[in-house]
């Protein structure tokens, strides 16, 4: 399904790797403006590169990095400003800026709250401080789209900073979406699942190292509990975002949509 996003204005944070470079690919091929953003200016570049370069009309002006830390009010009010400087407002705010690792309640050591800091201010807060400096420049009929995950609907040991940022997405989403509504800005969630992203990789190291077990027994328990048998990939969930943003989805809020192969039912 294609729609049609020329002269609109799409913010991306997390912007220069695994779903957040799908997201941004996937947005700048159906003619938007896109900005993306992120504490790492070196993967920004990089990415902004590989897009541009599959070309088309004004590519290269149509997709500007942007150095952003989410966890910081004051970074994330002068990434809008600069945004709103460029193009003048923005259509669709992505949320997708995230951090993970595991957080055990009994480690010990001031670095196990660091920690907790770090993964609740990047995923949740910082979801918070961006969304509050963009949407004085979004106008009516705007899109915020949360990447949230489908651990923000149950929770796994050892993983509690995450599985409670993820949750406190999925409800930020909900509030937002009825507070919203009055201006026609829609406010959804997406859950995925397993991605093969370098997070991902992250994820099946500190688990398989946790339980025992090598990383390729780990990722094969862990695909035998997806129905479809696989991790999905960053440019599966990319056109879900597509969707929400579009005017096809006008109706569509407050919703935490699962993407993940199958593996859970809720």
């Amino acid at each position: 399904m294609t729609q049609d996003f020329e002269g609109r204005v799409v913010v991306i944070t997390g912007g220069g790797t695994g779903i957040g470079r799908a997201l941004a690919a996937a947005f700048h091929a159906e003619g938007a403006k896109v900005a993306i953003a992120s504490r790492d200016p070196d993967r920004l570049k990089k990415t902004a590169g590989v897009i541009a370069a599959r070309g088309g009309t004004g590519a290269a002006e149509r997709l500007v990095p942007l150095r952003l830390d989410v966890r910081l009010p004051e970074s994330a009010q002068a990434t809008a400003a600069r945004v709103a400087e460029l193009w003048g407002h923005v259509d669709v705010l992505i949320n997708n800026a995230g951090a993970s690792g595991q957080t055990p309640v009994d480690a010990p050591g001031p670095e196990a709250d660091q920690k907790w800091n770090d993964i609740i201010g990047t995923n949740l807060t910082g979801c918070w401080f961006v969304t509050r400096a963009f949407l004085p420049r979004m106008p009516d009929g705007g899109r915020v789209i949360n990447i949230s995950s489908v651990l923000g609907k149950f929770g796994v040991a050892g993983y509690s900073a995450y599985c409670a940022s993820k949750h406190g997405v999925i409800g930020l989403t909900r509030a937002l979406a009825a507070e919203l509504a009055p201006r026609r800005i829609t406010v959804n969630a997406i859950c995925p699942g397993w991605v093969d992203t370098a997070m991902a990789e992250h994820g099946v190291a500190e688990s398989s190292a946790r339980l025992g077990v090598t990383q390729k027994e780990f990722k094969a328990a862990a695909n035998a509990r997806v129905p479809l048998g696989r991790f999905l990939r960053p440019e599966e969930v990319a056109p879900l975002a597509v969707y929400l943003a579009s005017d096809a989805a006008a109706a569509l809020t407050g919703q935490s949509i699962n993407i993940e192969g199958g593996a859970t039912t809720w």
